[in-house]
């Protein structure tokens, strides 16, 4: 599978989160536009970097001229993310990593995490952001877990029901509606646990540095 790393323009994260990822197959690494002031700093060398070029820096377009395939798309009718992942698509890449995607500007995240939604039937899509880690899913879904972690489930209306086995506050046959319901932290009652979900998309948000402490994340 071709897997790759987009990294924008909100709030960095330690290099040490970037280059977990790397090692787990996601080798090819894309700055949104300004992610390239943030792959500068971290000491990472971006293979492309994509967007309308109105935030990166002078000195990052320096630093890589050489080194980074650097894109420009002038249009105004998407964002240096989307840009990134309609590159990624046409490429054929099979999944991507949303990193440094929130920050000061609740608008900027808000519109990120609907990225997530919109792009979910054409690519697999994770996101990073401080502490923890986002995945969508649909369907039959079986996770392994930590007995005691915390798992927070969010769907978006009111036809997507979700059944769950394996958490302290079961879910049966439930909607998750955003604004009227949701499933914050509940709590892993075992080593797994499984999902159904039905007519829609849920968000599932765990901590980060809890799936590396116990070997929790399932790669393809």
């Amino acid at each position: 599978m071709k897997k790759c790393i987009i990294l924008a323009n909100g709030k960095p994260l330690r290099k040490s989160v970037i280059t977990f990822f790397q090692r787990n197959s996601f080798d090819t690494l894309l700055c949104a536009d300004g992610g390239a002031d943030s792959a500068l700093r971290l000491g990472l060398t971006p293979d492309y970097i994509i967007g309308d070029l109105d935030s990166i820096s002078k000195e990052a377009i320096k630093k890589f001229k050489n080194t980074s395939k650097i894109l420009q798309y002038k249009r105004q009718n998407d964002t240096d993310v989307e840009k990134c992942l309609k590159f990624v698509i046409k490429n054929k890449f099979d999944e991507a990593l949303l990193i440094s995607v929130t920050g000061n500007r609740l608008d900027h995240t808000i519109c990120n995490l609907g990225i997530v939604l919109k792009f979910f039937s054409k690519i697999k899509l994770s996101l990073v952001a401080e502490n923890s880690y986002l995945k969508p899913y649909t369907g039959d879904v079986r996770l392994k877990t930590q007995k005691g972690e915390i798992i927070s489930l969010y769907g978006f209306d009111k036809k997507t029901k979700i059944t769950s086995k394996g958490l302290k506050y079961a879910l049966i046959n439930i909607s998750l509606p955003f604004g009227e319901k949701e499933s914050t932290s509940n709590v892993s009652t075992s080593n797994s646990i499984q999902l159904q979900i039905r007519k829609g998309i849920i968000f599932i948000i765990r901590d980060f540095n809890t799936m590396i402490k116990y070997d929790l994340f399932q790669f393809d």
